[in-house]
């Protein structure tokens, strides 16, 4: 893993655009590059400058490749840092968003003092709820962003 940066954008530019991505997070609005150059500078980038942490890509070792994305996320109406995830089609299913995302969670606890941490998922997402869960985060009610009409699931650990 290592911290998303300005040079991702292409990589983000085609993960956020996944169906699946935009299906169980939602449309980030990112169409071109310079969109995704924008979204890191003004989202990720400050996050990670002021708390420590944020967004990180997910590197396969074996391949040298971008295969995702896990992070930690100061999120407004939500008390207790979100911890999030996303992986092309092709390495779901296959461990690495738990690998990544529980390594994340140590590194939480150990280097940010960040003992708690929720999630967030919709009902449709299976996947993500078993993840959620096996990542030792339970589930504590629904939510609904101002500005978003869905109902999510809320986790806690």
């Amino acid at each position: 893993m290592k911290p998303a940066d300005l040079e991702d954008a292409d990589f983000f530019l085609e993960l956020y655009n996944l169906p699946s991505f935009i299906k169980h997070i939602g449309d980030r609005n990112l169409r071109t590059k310079e969109d995704a150059e924008n979204y890191i500078k003004n989202r990720f980038l400050p996050q990670i400058q002021k708390l420590g942490y944020g967004n990180y890509v997910v590197i396969h070792k074996e391949l040298n490749k971008k295969i995702g994305a896990v992070g930690v996320f100061v999120r407004d109406g939500i008390d207790i840092p979100d911890i999030g995830f996303s992986f092309f089609p092709d390495f779901e299913g296959k461990g690495y968003a738990y690998e990544s995302a529980s390594k994340l969670k140590e590194i939480a606890a150990s280097d940010f003092g960040l003992k708690k941490l929720s999630a967030m998922t919709s009902d449709e997402n299976l996947s993500s709820q078993k993840l959620i869960e096996k990542l030792g985060l339970t589930f504590q009610k629904y939510v609904i962003f101002p500005d978003d009409n869905e109902e999510l699931r809320y986790y806690e650990n």
